[in-house]
């Protein structure tokens, strides 16, 4: 369609709109007098009279008191998100005309709070963004057009976060284009601080001036109208408003990642209380599997001397790095990078190998991830290339053993079995099965403790090349120490299993067994991602007989999702403030927010691990039933589920019995 008749078309819905669909309540007269209307000029089929009658808006458009002009602005907006490369408007001065409107906005209240003038700042700025996505020539114009000084005092908080989201996001793409960039660092320090404090608190922010307002009349009715353009309830606002507080997160530390990567204000970026922040900062499912959040951020300093040495001297920050790179998540290569470049550092490698180590052992067997290969391999070779060194430095036995055993499995181990014969490692893989076996003879007996130690045995046995054997004997060892009470060593042999599986991470027994481990230790994000990829992998498996979905994962979705919530924290510390009184007054209103929260986070779930909508709604009813009535009928099918699984165990755990005694 010719890019004319695409924004004629979208102005004419903007102005048809019935008022109960569209936040503004203006309409336009069918015979318009002004001159310099907008609508009228854009209908001109002559373009030499449109672009002169455009251009002589842009104009004047600052400098008018018409009612129409927040619509006029949502038109704009329209045509900016839709076409943002057309470059029409950059070239007849909307630059111009948004930073004047901004700068209009700020300067004089009282006409900011007259008609609908409150939403011309917001409009104006999600323009610039837009114009300014793609294109560095339009972003140079932009620049050239003095909009950076009012979306640094939208930045600053001078209206409110709506309008902070726009600005934010706004110059962060100015400061992508290395064109541009200089223009942006002249405000440096002020941009800086205020984005860290953007991501820092923003969540808070949003909560507490929205979220978390439950009379729907004590919100600003702009906010309202904006998140949901006139349609949906409570419900739509509250998703809308945890989307966007996601957004302006992310935007934030998008626009931080420019000056990192360019190593400038790594002095401010660095400060330890904001990268133990940034290790909280992942956006939920809603922004997960777009945007590696804080992680990304810290991937970038990690590229920095500076940076590496502030990131080696925090735990917190190292531990949620060994935490990520022995998750399912979709950022789990992010975490293994930021150790190893931690470890690559003469300076940093002794700061960080102590606590590195432990977790890093469980991944050298793994072959790929995503579209990387052979990643065991480097993570054995950084651990091990200082490895007489690093056994004298280091008085930490558990690191030396660690090392030692990493030295035995990718070196000596692997020259003995080098020499093996087809047969010899036949005879090597029945024996370890036997073992197995009476492995899981005492498991059914009872006798944890016993199993644990065949598995260990059948492990020590069983060849290096027989990754499908040694994974199960992992994730069965790995139950007995979950059974015993030993998560740390269940998570390190589960996650070895799963890195031995192919593809990576796709063992179900042992994503189920893990996502139970993390929950014991209380890592409710790496539970519900490994829980997550656990339930696709037990849809996809069961096509054919019809989609069965365990009871006991649906618990534990719901579980760590109600953990992992964007405001969890924040909504915690609200209800301990509150008397019961008004909890109870709240209480159909909390209800109908967890039913908001519940089926938008399993809508992203779904579309991030691939997981079928058919499934859902073949259980006739949505996401949300997985924690109400759709519960109940899990419960009835996963308890016969369990007792036909509690049947062939019987019935396992007889032949096994028999064949013992034979």
């Amino acid at each position: 369609m010719d890019p004319l008749k695409k924004k004629e078309k979208i102005i004419h819905t903007i102005t048809t709109t019935s008022s109960n669909e569209s936040i503004i309540d203006i309409g336009t007269e069918q015979n318009c007098i002004n001159p310099s209307c907008f609508f009228c000029t854009m209908k001109e089929p002559d373009s030499m009279i449109r672009r002169a009658g455009l251009q002589n808006c842009f104009k004047e458009m600052p400098f008018r008191d018409s009612q129409a002009l927040a619509l006029v602005l949502s038109g704009l907006w329209n045509i900016a998100m839709t076409q943002p490369d057309d470059p029409e408007f950059p070239s007849l001065g909307v630059f111009h005309c948004m930073a004047s409107l901004i700068q209009k906005g700020i300067d004089n209240r009282s006409w900011l709070l007259k008609d609908q003038n409150i939403y011309i700042p917001y409009y104006a700025a999600h323009v610039i963004g837009s114009y300014t996505m793609n294109k560095v020539r339009f972003a140079e114009k932009a620049v050239q057009s003095g909009v950076i000084p009012p979306l640094m005092d939208l930045l600053r908080g001078k209206i409110s976060w709506v309008e902070q989201r726009v600005a934010v996001r706004a110059l962060g793409h100015l400061a992508s284009f290395e064109k541009t960039f200089d223009a942006v660092a002249m405000y440096e320090e002020d941009v800086v601080k205020s984005a860290m404090q953007l991501a820092s608190n923003c969540l808070e922010v949003v909560y507490s001036k929205f979220v978390g307002v439950r009379d729907a009349k004590q919100r600003l009715k702009y906010h309202s109208d904006l998140l949901t353009r006139g349609v949906g309830g409570l419900d739509t606002e509250n998703r809308k408003a945890e989307e966007w507080a996601c957004q302006l997160q992310r935007w934030s530390l998008n626009l931080l990642n420019c000056f990192a990567c360019k190593e400038r204000s790594l002095n401010l970026i660095c400060r330890q209380d904001f990268l133990r922040d940034l290790c909280e900062m992942w956006g939920g499912l809603v922004m997960n599997h777009v945007s590696p959040a804080g992680v990304g951020l810290i991937r970038i300093l990690c590229y920095s001397k500076h940076g590496r040495k502030s990131i080696a001297e925090s735990k917190e920050v190292v531990r949620s790095l060994c935490n990520l790179s022995r998750s399912s998540d979709d950022w789990q290569y992010i975490g293994i990078d930021c150790l190893l470049l931690l470890l690559k550092d003469q300076d940093t490698r002794f700061k960080v190998i102590e606590v590195s180590a432990l977790f890093l052992v469980d991944l050298v067997e793994l072959r790929s991830l995503g579209n990387r290969s052979n990643v065991g391999e480097a993570i054995a070779r950084v651990l091990l290339f200082y490895y007489r060194q690093s056994m004298l430095k280091l008085k930490n036995n558990e690191v030396q053993k660690v090392l030692q055993e990493i030295w035995d499995l990718k070196v000596e181990r692997r020259k003995r079995e080098k020499t093996m014969t087809e047969e010899m490692v036949e005879e090597r893989r029945v024996l370890a099965g036997l073992i197995k076996q009476q492995g899981n003879h005492m498991f059914w007996l009872g006798n944890i403790e016993q199993a644990s130690v065949k598995y260990t045995e059948a492990l020590d046995l069983c060849p290096l090349r027989l990754r499908k054997e040694r994974v199960a004997l992992h994730s069965d060892r790995a139950q007995c120490r979950l059974l015993l009470g030993n998560p740390d060593a269940a998570i390190s042999d589960l996650t070895r299993a799963l890195c031995l599986s192919t593809p990576a991470n796709s063992h179900s027994k042992s994503l189920w067994r893990r996502s139970q481990a993390f929950d014991i230790k209380r890592l409710a994000k790496e539970s519900l991602m490994d829980c997550v990829t656990f339930l696709n992998g037990c849809i996809k498996t069961e096509t054919a007989k019809g989609v069965r979905i365990p009871y006991h994962a649906a618990r534990m979705i719901s579980k760590q999702m109600e953990a992992t919530w964007l405001f969890a924290n924040l909504k915690s510390k609200t209800s301990s403030n509150r008397s019961s009184r008004v909890q109870e007054l709240d209480g159909d209103h909390s209800k109908n927010y967890e039913k908001q929260k519940y089926d938008e986070m399993m809508r992203i779930m779904i579309e991030k691990k691939d997981v079928s909508l058919n499934f859902f709604l073949k259980l006739g009813a949505c996401a949300y039933c997985l924690n109400y009535s759709v519960l109940h009928w899990l419960s009835t099918m996963g308890n016969e589920g369990v007792e036909r699984k509690m049947e062939r165990a019987r019935s396992k755990k007889a032949v096994v019995a028999r064949s013992m005694e034979g």
